[in-house]
This record gives C-alpha cells, sequence and structure tokens, in this order.
C-alpha cells in the first residue's frame, strides 16, 4: 500500500513536470512571437518616427482637426516613447533618483527646457522636448532608491489604469456621464468595508483627494451626526466642542479643525509611550477634564500607521472609552491600512471594525499611483444628509436609472477625479493574495534594515526595538561624534548630520531618504518601504552611502 501511494506521488510529479514544462514552452514560444512582433512594429515606428517632422506641426494640427489621425497617432507613440524610457531609466539602479538643480536654475532654463509660457504656439517638436525633459529634471519615485515618501514604487498595471482615466476625463459625480466608474466605485467601497470588518453593515463611503480631506470628512460627519444644525445655524449653535489625537497623529487632524472652524486649540493632543502609541489611560483623562472645563468631547482618532514611527495605537482599548463616553471614533489608517491585506500582519489593526469611520490610502502601501485615497463610514445615508445641496443641474430625481448612482451630493466637491479605475484593475491583476506578497517583502526588508543598523556601529535606533511596521528609524554617528560625550553639544552637531548626509545624496542623485526632528529627538533619518522595486541590495546600498557620505563629518 505504502509503495503504491509512493508510486502514484512520484507519477503526479513527474506529470507535474511536465505540465510545468509545457507550460513554460508555451509561455517562451508565445513571448518569443510577441519580441518578434514587437521588433517588427519597433522598426516600423523608427521608420514613422524619421518620415515625421514636427518642426512645423502644431497642436491644432491634432485629432479633432479635420485629417488630424496621423500627426495624433505619430505624436502619440513619440510619447509613448518618451515614457518607455522614462519606466525603463526608473527601474535602473544604476540611474539618477534626481538630477538636482536649484530652483533658479529651472528658472532661468536649461539646455532645451524653458519654463516661461510663450504668447504663440509652439511647434510640436518643442512640445516633445518639454516632455522628455520635465522627467529628465523631476524626481523618479519608481527608482529602487526613493525612500522618500510613504508613497513611492511605479506599479505598470496601475500606470495603465492612470492612462485610461485620463483618455477618459470623465467626472465621478454622477452615473450618466462615468457609469461603468460610479459602479466600480461601490464595489471597491464594499470590498473595502469588508476588509476592515463591516462585511454585515449597510456603510458608506466615497474616494477623495488625498488622506487629508478623508480625515476633515470624518470629522466633518462626526459633527453632523452629533449636532446635525450646524449644517444649517453654523458653530455659533453649537457648544464647545473637542477632538483628541495622539500627539503623533497626522497634522491633517488640526487642519481640518481650523478649516471647519472648530479651532485648533480644541484639538487635545494625547500623550504616547515610548514607541509613539497612545496611551488608553491618558485619553480617558484627558476626555474627563475637557467635561470639567465645560467644554464637549465629541471624537477621537486613533492612527494605525504614524507617519514617522510607524505605530498602531491600541484600536479595542481606544474603541471601549469611546462606547464608554459615546464618542466618535476614527480610524486613521492612510499608511497603515493596507496591513488589512495581510494574513500574517492585519491583526496589528484589530478593533479597526470598531471605528465609526476609517481613512484609507491605496496609493502608499498598496502602490496605487497617486492620488487614490478612501474615506469609509460605517453608517450608510450619513455622507449624504450632510453633503447634499440637491443642485438640480445634477442631481435631477427623475432621471431614468438609479439615481443612488449619483454619488456627487456626498462630497465636499462638486468635480471628483476618477481614482478608483487604477485601484480597481490593480486588484484585479493582483487579487488579494498579490498584495499580501508585496506587502510581506516591505516588512522583511524593514526587519533586514534593523538588523544590519544593530550589526554596524556607525548606526544608532531610535528605539531599540523590531519595527512593527515598514518604517525604520536611525541616526548615522559620524566617527567624530562616536567619542564625544552625550550632551547638548553633541545633540547639536547631531543635528546636523542627516542634513548634511541628505543635501549630498540629493546632489549627487544616488538616493532619497527622509529625516526629521521629533518630539525632543534631533534629526534622524526615517527609512520606509513601500517601493516593489527595493531589494536587500538596495538597503546595503542606503547603508554604505551614508556611511561615505558622511564619514568626515
Amino acid at each position: 500500500m505504502i509503495m503504491e501511494v509512493g508510486h502514484r506521488e512520484a507519477s503526479q510529479a513527474i506529470e507535474d513536470g511536465q505540465l510545468h514544462l509545457e507550460h513554460v514552452q508555451m509561455r517562451d514560444k508565445h513571448v518569443s512571437s510577441l519580441q518578434r512582433g514587437n521588433e517588427e512594429k519597433e522598426k516600423d515606428r523608427n521608420t514613422e518616427s524619421l518620415m515625421t517632422n514636427f518642426s512645423n506641426i502644431y497642436a491644432l494640427d491634432l485629432l479633432p482637426a479635420r485629417n488630424g489621425e496621423e500627426f495624433t497617432e505619430q505624436f502619440l507613440l513619440e510619447v509613448v516613447e518618451i515614457l518607455l524610457n522614462y519606466i525603463k531609466k526608473s527601474f535602473d539602479d544604476k540611474s539618477k533618483v534626481l538630477d538636482f538643480h536649484h530652483p533658479h536654475q529651472l528658472l532661468e532654463g536649461l539646455e532645451g527646457l524653458n519654463l516661461e509660457l510663450s504668447d504663440y504656439p509652439e511647434p510640436l517638436e518643442q512640445i516633445l522636448v518639454d516632455c522628455r525633459d520635465t522627467l529628465k529634471y523631476g524626481v523618479k519615485t519608481g527608482h529602487p532608491r526613493y525612500f522618500n515618501q510613504l508613497s513611492s514604487g511605479l506599479d505598470i498595471i496601475g500606470l495603465a489604469g492612470e492612462w485610461l482615466t485620463a483618455t477618459a476625463n470623465t467626472n465621478m459625480f454622477t452615473y450618466e456621464i462615468a457609469p461603468v466608474f460610479t459602479v466600480m466605485e461601490e464595489i471597491l467601497l464594499k470590498k473595502m468595508h469588508e476588509m476592515i470588518g463591516w462585511g454585515e453593515t449597510e456603510a458608506d463611503g466615497i474616494f477623495s483627494p488625498g488622506g487629508t480631506i478623508s480625515n476633515l470628512y470624518s470629522i466633518l460627519v462626526a459633527r453632523y451626526k452629533y449636532f446635525p444644525e450646524v449644517k444649517t445655524k453654523g458653530m455659533a449653535a453649537l457648544p464647545q466642542i473637542v477632538l483628541f489625537a495622539s500627539e503623533h497623529s497626522h497634522y491633517s487632524i488640526k487642519k481640518a479643525a481650523a478649516t471647519l472652524g472648530i479651532g485648533t486649540n480644541n484639538v487635545i493632543a494625547v500623550k504616547c509611550d515610548g514607541r509613539g502609541k497612545m496611551i488608553p489611560s491618558d485619553l480617558e483623562a484627558e476626555i474627563l477634564k475637557a467635561k470639567r472645563q465645560g467644554r464637549t468631547p465629541l471624537y477621537v482618532t486613533a492612527t494605525a500607521g504614524t507617519t514617522v514611527y510607524g505605530a498602531f495605537d491600541p484600536l479595542v482599548n481606544i474603541a471601549d472609552i469611546c462606547e464608554k463616553y459615546k464618542l466618535w471614533m476614527h480610524v486613521d489608517a492612510a499608511w497603515g491600512g493596507g496591513l488589512l491585506m495581510s494574513r500574517k500582519h492585519s491583526w496589528k489593526l484589530h478593533g479597526i471594525e470598531r471605528a465609526n469611520s476609517v481613512t484609507w490610502n491605496p496609493h502608499k502601501l498598496m502602490g496605487v499611483p497617486l492620488q487614490c485615497s478612501a474615506f469609509l463610514v460605517c453608517e450608510k445615508g450619513l455622507l449624504q444628509a450632510c453633503n447634499q445641496m440637491c443642485a438640480g443641474y445634477l442631481f435631477q430625481p427623475d432621471k431614468q436609472y438609479d439615481v443612488t448612482y449619483d454619488t456627487g451630493d456626498k462630497t465636499i466637491q462638486c468635480g471628483r477625479h476618477v481614482d478608483i479605475f487604477k485601484l480597481w484593475l490593480m486588484w484585479k491583476a493582483k487579487g488579494n493574495q498579490g498584495f499580501d506578497i508585496l506587502i510581506s517583502k516591505f516588512l522583511e526588508l524593514a526587519d533586514y534594515l534593523y538588523k544590519e543598523l544593530k550589526a554596524r556601529e556607525n548606526f544608532e535606533l531610535v528605539f531599540d526595538a523590531e519595527p512593527e511596521f515598514t518604517n525604520v528609524c536611525f541616526w548615522y554617528i559620524p566617527p567624530s561624534l562616536r567619542r564625544m560625550p552625550n550632551g547638548p553639544e553633541r545633540e547639536r552637531v547631531l543635528h546636523q548630520v542627516a542634513p548634511k548626509i541628505k543635501a549630498w545624496m540629493i546632489e549627487k542623485g544616488t538616493m532619497m531618504v527622509s529625516y526629521q526632528p521629533h518630539g525632543d529627538k534631533v534629526n534622524f533619518f526615517r527609512m520606509v518601504f513601500s517601493n516593489p522595486a527595493t531589494r536587500k541590495s538596495d538597503v546595503d546600498f542606503l547603508l554604505e552611502e551614508i556611511e561615505r557620505l558622511g564619514k568626515d563629518i
């Protein structure tokens, strides 16, 4: 019996191997034919390019001009060639991240690039030069050594989605002008609701122009929920409401308070522990203090993935406090929301399902091209009631279709860019599994950097603990500082190290990584991983380049 099982397994293995070999052979044959086809197309394209002289062709010669098809095709093929060359350079670690020039140099003009605007049309030959040079002197955010922001990398499927979106050039406020996109948005929102844990709830949401606006929506909707009269009577009809956010929360909370007339003085900073997590006992103490002062606690924002440390606030404890005092709970998961796609790491957002609203930016950890931010709210109808103005020229109730798909009255905007197609297309191309693999890679790179920093004597961690997220914060300690005793003078000199190294790396174009002071800590490097092109060799290069640039400070 055992021999029979072994025989079957061996046969299956051989069969699987043959199937795999056939699949590879078919794939290689297909790729080979595609390459031959592409080579022939490239030859034709090069021939056509040589035949087309754009020095005497202008924008007025392109479609919708009569007989403008050929010029339009040739012009766009030239643009695509520029884009493809740029994309290839972006992924080449031997190319510069940035060909740096100071603002006055750009204003004065560089070779063929002239930023001044003319009263008269310029030929398409100059327009193509401008396209090429605009990319040449910009930052390659898809470069494997671009680590500067939480959003980095260049996803080719997302890029294709952005191109199609720009070609469609429509608006998201009504179904009649964006029928496919509005349905896609509803599908995506439902999918994100499920990931949060609101699967059984009839939730709602909207895609907005970034996490700052999504966070503003959360305060706007919370205020309307508790004080609906604010929509007609304004803030004068309300008590003195206060908001609570951790001292490590994003500055957009204060900005929203200022914008909405609540005032920055009414945003209470809650203390954090050494890892940057909100301390629940301090939150409760601040709520009680505000009540004693005669103010009205309204709203708490918890952060899932802080900007600098990558910390996750204790969501369950915060939810308990919000329920106890009947406060709106918002989770700013702009940075950390992508972890919901990870089977291994999603537990770090445990408790998010109890939030009243969530901000989630797929343009960060999930790598969707900028911009792509979702505001998600647990209660259906609240966005509509809060923002609805019933403009008769857009939102007629007697249209021939289901007007609930006219989403424009849920927003504080009128015109709204289509941000959802690139996310939808990437989700189709990757599936949950693809995002899971991608995000796991980022966490593995963060762990690799942490271990390398621990092993090198010229580096010091801001806090000596394994990274919870992809943020890793550290100082470079040049040889001149290693023997200097701790004290104000050492802190003063150390504060200057990161800015100097950052300036040199930008001028040389080798890489870009962020730095900042934080609380009582002087300038340190903040390394984040969200770029799918980054490898361990790029992490090694980062550390070696910092040491090379900083050794003589």
